[in-house]
């Protein structure tokens, strides 16, 4: 097993990092019972098992080549594995998946390829000469960026793995010691109000230094100049967007687009996703419970995780708009980390961490959800895809895809930097992202 103490070549920092990304994605698969991992809880999604294997077959076909790795652990049936695993799906126009658990390799198979995997590339990292590989003019990329790409692509995955998990029914995971309650429930209910952004310039993106690393869409650094504006204090609460349903707001064609309404009807969408209906009474479907609306605990001053189509069109019910990315970023200067950093599996009520607050007084803007944006995903002007992952960015940039900003208590503490940019689909609900408003009056 790799250590901080075993590798004196490499930075000690990267060391550990690694070294607790796969500590939290262990974690993770622990909590689902073993005759489940060959469950799809999101029908646009892979089985479970295909993550087991994808984190540890990323990582060495990212690394080995940089590493000279010896090519004695690449059999045939480790290639195979290689391939298989190597890319995740996104589907775009109604297209699912198809296959069956029997077309998957044994747990057992893919436990041993996850291990192959890791004792080879801890050996190579164990005696890597850093300075040599870093300094190394024949490698285009250096040595330190894989290794971050590496770490941040599996703490990547321990999100977006939890809203995966989310949808599993709770008796086919193991709750162990954890718990959906947290400190914070008792926190009393906020009163929703509007801060006033004056007008300025904001920077959006990294500078191509050399001495920060950002994945390829968040390059090149450039200033935009933002007209005054008010957004919301706090993210939209599962209380507000209640008295959107209550007001027709799923059955009012002009709040939507076409394209929209059309998935919503097509789909039969009526509700947020983590919201379950038993009789009258709405509860909130935590990672280990179900939460009633009128408990104790009640969810109902949570944010709001719903897709990009939902959230527009409560903000035109609200006659307002989701703010710009621009918009998003000049409000959140000066923001400190909420609910964030794996701090709870659930979110936790809007207001309940003040020292988040950004400069112009808008709460919790990294942390507690990730937060939609009316900006469709495009490059910045200067923009160059990374050559050993061509594809991360640009095989998103369709139009059909919207930035998103901020974090969720999933996220870690390194993607909680300003510049980073998360996307999905408009009509994605399972992430854990909600939204606030924004308004030019």
């Amino acid at each position: 097993m790799l250590t901080a103490e075993k590798s004196l070549a490499i930075p000690r920092e990267m060391i550990e990092r690694i070294v607790d990304a796969r500590r939290r994605s262990d974690a993770l698969f622990d909590i689902v019972r073993s005759d489940s991992l060959y469950d799809r809880p999101i029908p646009e999604r892979h089985r479970i098992i295909f993550y087991v294997g994808h984190l540890e077959a990323f990582d060495w076909n990212l690394l080995h080549e940089t590493l000279r790795v010896s090519s004695s652990r690449t059999s045939s049936s480790h290639v195979e594995l290689d391939r298989l695993f190597a890319f995740g799906i996104d589907p775009v126009g109604g297209g699912l998946p198809t296959d069956v658990p029997s077309e998957w390799p044994s747990l057992a198979t893919v436990r041993n390829y996850v291990s192959d995997v890791r004792n080879s590339l801890d050996a190579a990292l164990a005696t890597a000469d850093f300075d040599a590989a870093r300094m190394d003019a024949s490698r285009s990329t250096p040595l330190s960026t894989l290794l971050q790409v590496a770490t941040e692509h599996r703490l990547m995955h321990v999100e977006t793995l939890a809203y995966m998990l989310h949808r599993l029914p709770l008796d086919r995971k193991i709750r162990g010691e954890f718990s959906s309650e947290s400190a914070f429930l008792s926190h009393p209910p906020v009163i929703p109000e509007m801060i006033s952004v004056p007008e300025g310039a904001v920077t959006l993106g990294l500078p191509r230094d050399g001495k920060t690393f950002g994945w390829d869409n968040e390059y090149e650094a450039h200033a935009e100049q933002v007209p005054p504006f008010q957004i919301d204090r706090y993210k939209v609460t599962n209380r507000q967007y209640l008295e959107f349903m209550a007001d027709g707001g799923y059955e009012n064609k002009s709040l939507w687009s076409e394209d929209d309404w059309n998935w919503k009807n097509v789909q039969a969408v009526s509700h947020p996703a983590f919201w379950e209906r038993r009789g009258d009474a709405w509860s909130w479907r935590g990672m280990f419970d179900l939460i009633p609306f009128d408990s104790e605990s009640s969810p109902q001053d949570w944010p709001v995780y719903v897709s990009h189509a939902e959230a527009s069109a409560y903000a035109r019910w609200a006659g307002k708009s989701l703010p710009t990315e621009a918009q998003w970023q000049r409000a959140a200067i000066g923001a400190g980390n909420g609910n964030a950093d794996f701090l709870c599996w659930d979110p936790t009520p809007i207001g309940s961490f003040p020292d988040s607050r950004s400069s112009f007084g808008v709460d919790e803007m990294a942390g507690n959800g990730w937060e939609w944006t009316s900006t469709v995903f495009v490059p910045f002007a200067g923009f160059e895809p990374f050559p050993f992952y061509r594809g991360y960015s640009a095989d998103f940039f369709d139009g059909k895809h919207f930035v998103m900003k901020g974090g969720s208590s999933r996220t870690a503490a390194g993607m909680l930097r300003p510049s980073f940019r998360n996307w999905f689909q408009a009509h994605y609900q399972y992430a854990y992202v909600g939204f606030r408003c924004v308004s030019w009056s």
